[in-house]
Order: C-alpha cells, then structure tokens, then sequence
C-alpha cells in the first residue's frame, strides 16, 4: 500500500518550483535542474506532482490570482470596476506580480508549440475569463456579451502587462490599464 502523500511538504515544494519558474523560466524547464536546484530528487516531484506537466498546471494555479475571490460578489458595475482594478494591482504590484512573467511566457510557448502548452495556456486563460464573464452575466449582459467583455479585461490588462513589463512605464500602464477598465465596464455590450 502506497503511504500517503505528506500535503505539508507538497505545498513547500509547490512554492519553491513557483519560485524557480519565476526566476527562470518555464522553456526549458526539466525536472532534474529544477529538483537540484530546490533541494530534492526528480522522483520526489514525480511522487508529488505526477508528472513535469501536472507540476507546471499546479504551479500555473498556484502563482495567480483567484479569479473568483476577485469577482464571484459582484452585483454591480462599481463592485465589477473595483475587482478590475484589484486584479490590475494584483498583475502588477501585488504577490502575483513576478507570475505573470510564467504566464505570458506559457502563453507564447503555446503559439509556438501548442501541442505541449496549448491546453494549460488554454486553461489558464479560461480560468480568468469565466470568473469575470460572470460577474457580467450577474450585470445582466447577454452570455456573449460577458464573455467578450471578461476576455477584454483578461487579455488587455495581460497585454498592458506585457508593455509594462517591456517599457518600465508605469505610469502610462496604469492610466491605460484604468481607461481600459472604465471602458469595459461601462460599454453596453
């Protein structure tokens, strides 16, 4: 009989691949590096995680922000424009700041090799947009029009994100980010 799986030690080392990855990269990633490197064996990740690709989605997971907790108590275009901007700090200068570095990275490896990363980058969209695209179906927009207007949010904070991350202007991204938001907010469909 297999022993059971320690959950402590599951989630420090969780935390330390989240670590690793932000600091270098989700490319090249190989199981052994990244064990050597957090202090433990490959076959101690395979015995927690499964596989290099459950330990990636879990990292994924764990490194963004909760989508949910942000947006599951709106009822309202104030309460919609608020959690927009706690997900917009939460990208930017918030504990998941240096994970979107993972996810934009995954995203790019996904266009380039979907195979391996089209699912998880997939995912990893999914699970910001659904979140949001309630919220706007509770605002009484129609399912299309939530969904559009959640992927707006997602993808044009993830591309301001991207230009922050590139330029170091801070300033224009977050007036961009807070026009964007007002914007998507108030737009009827």
């Amino acid at each position: 009989m297999a022993r059971p799986v320690n959950a402590e030690k599951r989630t420090e080392l969780l935390q330390q691949v989240v670590h690793y990855l932000q600091h270098h990269g989700l490319a090249q990633m190989s199981l052994s590096p990244l064990a050597e490197s957090i202090g433990t064996t490959k076959r101690m990740l395979l015995y927690y995680f499964g596989s290099r690709e459950n330990l990636l989605a879990q990292a994924l997971a764990a490194a963004r922000p909760d989508a949910h907790a942000m947006f599951d108590d709106v009822r309202d275009a104030a309460a919609l424009r608020t959690a927009a901007l706690g997900l917009w700090e939460a990208m930017t200068v918030g504990e998941q700041s240096r994970s979107i570095r993972m996810l934009l990275q995954l995203l790019s490896l996904a266009a380039t090799d979907p195979e391996q990363y089209g699912g998880l980058a997939a995912d990893s969209v999914e699970v910001m947009v659904g979140p949001i695209a309630d919220a706007y179906a509770r605002l009484g927009r129609s399912p299309q029009q939530a969904r559009a207007g959640a992927t707006l949010l997602v993808s044009g904070l993830r591309g301001l994100c991207q230009d922050r991350l590139v330029t170091h202007d801070v300033a224009r991204t977050d007036a961009a980010a807070r026009r964007l938001i007002r914007d998507a907010v108030t737009a009827d469909g």
